[in-house]
């Protein structure tokens, strides 16, 4: 198992993701919030969840009422969080684009976070972007974890090589 990193040193108005509890805590993000694909902005809301979980960026939960229609469609695969259950996948489709399996939901999340019901969440890295208060978020490393990096958060972050045991 990988021994726990040193946390980065935090700057004016940053927060360590290594602060972060396991198992992962909820907060309201009243941020605004928008998503671009295919040049079209497919998402914009002001009212998400955040999951925070130690070593990883803020996770964003995105109201689906906040989509464009048919921005988002069931796609195969699933996968299960020991924290908040079973995930199922979506295709997410703007301006032409399609990004097959590029979001999940829960469709029964577990009591703990029951208000993730009709939220979902989407990988940034393939999206033309995504922009939390007008800042646009850099992916979570690793290609699996889907947390947004911003200005507001120090790491180092889950999901760079050697990370896995953290």
């Amino acid at each position: 198992m990988a021994s726990r990193p040193r946390p980065e040193r935090t700057g004016p108005g940053q927060e360590s993701v290594w602060d972060y509890p396991r198992p992962p805590a909820l907060r309201r993000c009243t941020l605004p919030i928008e998503v671009v694909l295919g040049g079209e902005v497919i998402c914009r809301t002001s009212n998400s969840w955040q999951v925070l979980e130690t070593s990883h960026p803020p996770t964003y939960y995105l109201p689906r009422s906040a989509f464009v229609p048919d921005a988002l469609r069931p796609a195969e695969g699933r996968s299960f969080c020991e924290w908040k259950g079973a995930a199922r996948y979506l295709d997410v489709h703007g301006g032409g684009r399609t990004v097959p399996s590029a979001a999940w939901y829960y469709p029964a999340p577990t009591d703990p976070f029951a208000v993730l019901l009709d939220h979902v969440a989407l990988y940034a890295g393939p999206m033309d972007a995504c922009l939390v208060g007008g800042e646009k978020v850099t992916p979570q490393p690793g290609g699996f974890y889907g947390g947004w990096i911003t200005s507001a958060v120090a790491g180092p972050f889950k999901g760079v090589p050697g990370s896995m045991g953290w």
